[in-house]
Parts: structure tokens; sequence; C-alpha cells
């Protein structure tokens, strides 16, 4: 956009220089050629007095020599026709084709206009001036001048007038770049903010400064209006923290009041209990899991700790073990991540280990800065995949599996605040890929 207020300003600011420069050109020709016009027919007149009255005296020797020394001088061409047409006189090499202005003169009528003078052109001009008075015209003088001088009067000035233009559009071009990036300033700063507050900076705000007062309105309605939707979403996280919080207490008493009831039951009581209680711990898992990605979206756990991934992959491997799954790992002992990974690696693998089937296989790699951990288990469906690391989904073939649909919502998040990418991806000959790409991931 700020190319093309630049293009717009300059392309406005060339026409007004044209329509300066161009008349002002033109009216130093017109007025150059006026003034050659005003001098050789001041001379024609003079000639054609002469010829007027050597024509009376019968004698041309005198004006022969004044137009000979004219000619020379000027290196103008003189000729002096009679009533008839004929030649009397000619000095000076003369080119021009002088019938029409010899009949116009003979007619009583003088030159009284001549081809405007540019640098291109005419080389000379030519004047005609009747000698004698109304019907006692005796002859006509004809004048050839050359343009040079004029033509090269006109040139410095065009020249001037064109050197002084490009100047002048030198400096509004700059002119114009600063005024179209002192009134895009404010759209740039929103922009900027903009691309910051979607890449997860909702504490990135527009600095109003120089610009139009309009724009400079507009960022400070932005930064209200960012303000109040940061506040708005960080109530909602205190919210939801809180309320996971405050929950934990009552569901733990809940916890113990069933489990105290347990040796009070009947026998056909016993079932209801264990349902009551598995649904107890969904629930108290459910508000793990808020409480978790509350924290989360606050930032509150991306402290920048970086952990060994071996170690932290071992724990896993009796669990495995108890599930019939076998864990594979291809980690470097020494491999170092953020603590953010480790948990978006810790997440997955709780996943695989509930849907794996025994005898499965799970596989976590980290090479070239990219963690994956992949399974040949069912796998989820391309449509199941986008939807996958939505909030609360989870695939109508799992309904029956222990989980809140918040553990790939939460990795997400992690992933996100953690600057990472992260991708799931279906796995030859069935699986899934658990993707994530870490820039920060260092191996020795």
């Amino acid at each position: 956009m700020n190319s093309r207020l630049v293009v717009t300003f300059t392309t406005l600011i060339v026409f007004l220089i044209a329509a300066l420069a161009v008349p002002l050109g033109l009216a130093y020709a017109s007025h150059r050629t006026n003034r050659l016009l005003l001098d050789r027919r001041a001379d024609a007149t003079r000639f054609a007095e002469l010829a007027d009255q050597a024509a009376r005296d019968g004698d041309y020797a005198g004006l022969t020599a004044e137009i000979t020394r004219y000619a020379d001088l000027y290196g103008a061409a003189v000729r002096v026709r009679d009533r008839d047409g004929s030649i009397h006189i000619t000095a000076g090499r003369f080119e021009a084709d002088d019938r029409e202005a010899t009949r116009l003169a003979l007619s009583g009528r003088t030159t009284d206009d001549l081809p405007t003078m540019t640098p291109f052109g005419p080389p000379s001009v030519l004047l005609a001036e009747p000698a004698g008075r109304d019907a006692q015209l005796s002859g006509v003088v004809l004048l050839q001048a050359p343009t040079d001088r004029a033509r090269l009067e006109v040139s410095l000035v065009w020249g001037a007038l064109a050197a002084g233009a490009l100047i002048a559009l030198a400096y509004a071009a700059l002119a114009a770049r600063r005024l179209a990036r002192w009134i895009l300033r404010p759209v740039t700063e929103l922009d900027r903010t903009t691309q910051a507050i979607a890449q997860g900076r909702l504490d990135a705000r527009a600095h109003p400064g120089a610009g139009p007062s309009e724009l400079r309105r507009l960022e400070e309605r932005f930064n209200a209006m960012a303000d109040a939707v940061a506040g708005a979403m960080e109530r909602q996280r205190a919210f939801v923290a809180d309320a996971s919080h405050e929950l934990r207490t009552p569901l733990t008493v809940l916890g113990l009041r069933l489990e105290n009831l347990e040796p009070h039951l009947r026998g056909e009581g016993a079932a209801e209990h264990a349902e009551a209680m598995a649904e107890l711990d969904r629930l108290a898992l459910l508000v793990e899991d808020l409480l978790s990605l509350a924290r989360v979206e606050a930032g509150a756990e991306l402290d920048g700790k970086v952990v060994e991934l071996g170690p932290r992959l071992k724990a896993w491997e009796e669990v495995y073990a108890a599930k019939g799954v076998r864990l594979v790992t291809d980690i470097a002992e020494m491999s170092v991540v953020p603590e953010a990974a480790a948990r978006i690696a810790d997440i997955a693998l709780d996943n695989a280990q509930k849907f794996v089937p025994k005898g499965g296989t799970v596989t976590v790699t980290l090479t070239d800065g990219v963690l994956r951990v992949a399974d040949d288990g069912p796998g989820l469906s391309e449509e199941e995949r986008a939807e996958a690391l939505g909030r609360f989904w989870r695939s109508g073939a799992h309904a029956n599996v222990p989980g809140s649909g918040l553990g790939l919502a939460i990795a997400a998040e992690l992933a996100k605040a953690c600057g990472a990418t992260l991708a799931l991806l279906p796995a030859a000959p069935h699986g899934l890929v658990v993707e994530l790409s870490l820039p920060g991931a260092t191996q020795p």
C-alpha cells in the first residue's frame, strides 16, 4: 500500500509539474518567436523603403551594397523583386520557396506571424515586406533569417525548465515517500500488533505516535478493544482455573466418603458403587486437565526450563510393559528439549498406551529437532485428525476409553506457547504419528 500511495502522489505531482513547466516553455518559445519577428521585420521594412527609393531613382547600387553587408553580418539571405516578380537583387544563400510570400506581399500584406521556435526547428524563417504604398507598390523585399540563436535560447530555457522539473520531481517523490510513510505508520503499527497477537502475544499493543488523527484514534480504539478481549479471556481462564481448583477439594472429600460407604453396601449395590467411583475418577481427571489447560494458556507453566528426554521416557517403560505394549525409543542419551516438549511427549505416550492393543509397538524418535511418537494402533481418519486437536473432542470409536478429551488440546497449546509446530499424521500401514517440530531441541 505504501508503494501505491507513493505512485499515486508522484503521478499527481508529475501532472502538476507538467501543467506548470509545459505552458511556461511554450510561452517562452512564443515570446522568442515574436521577438525574432519584430527584429527581422524592422530590417525588412527598412530594406523595403530603400528598395522603393531605388526603384524611383533607378539606382540599385546603394541598396545592393547595404543588403550585401547585412547578409554577411547576420548570415541571412535577402532578395528584392519588382512588381512583375523579377529578381533585382539577391544577397546570401537564398533557399526558401518565396512564391507564396511574394504573392501575399504584392497584394499589400506583410508577414505577421512565424512558426514557433523550438530546439528542433525551423532552421530559418522567411519574411516578406512590400516596397511602396497601396497601389504604388514597386516590388517586394524577401528576408530569409536564420534561427540558430533563437533556437539556442529556447533550448536553454527548456533545458532549465526540464532540470528544474526533474529536481522538483525528485524532492516531491522524496516528500511523497515520507508522506505515505507518515500516513501509513498507524496502519503498519496495527499490522505488527495484530500479527503479534495472532502469534499468541496477547499483551502486544499498538503505540500511537505520528500519523493522521483518524488513524491514531483507530490505534487507540484497537488497543482498547485488545485490552477488553484480553481481559475477558483472562477472566475466563481465571474462572476455569479457580473453578477447577475449588472443585478438587469437594471431589476428594466425595471420593473419601464413597470409599467409606463401601463396607456398608450390600452385594447388589457393589456394582453401582464401583460405577460411581469410576465416574468420580473421570470427573477428577477432567478437573485436573481443565486446570492444566488454564495454566498453559496463562503461561504459568512455561518457565523456559529444559529437561533430558531420555530419563523422562524410561518412566513409561513399566506402564507399557504392564499393558503388554512395546516401547521403542531412538533418543540420544543426553537429548535436551524444553519442558513443554517433554509434556507433549507424555500426553502422546499416555494416549498411545490407551489405544494401542496388546502386542503393539510405540516408537519415539528425535531427529533434527523433530520429535515423533508413532504407534501401530487403529489410528485416526483424515477428518478425525483435523478435529483431534480441539477441546473435548473424542472419537466415536473410543467413547468407552477413559479420558477428558483435553489431552491433545493441551499439547497444542503447549506447542504454540513454545514456538513449536504440532501435527497429527497417519502411520504406515496403520496407526498415528504425533509430530512436534522443535527448533529449540538439541542433540549432542
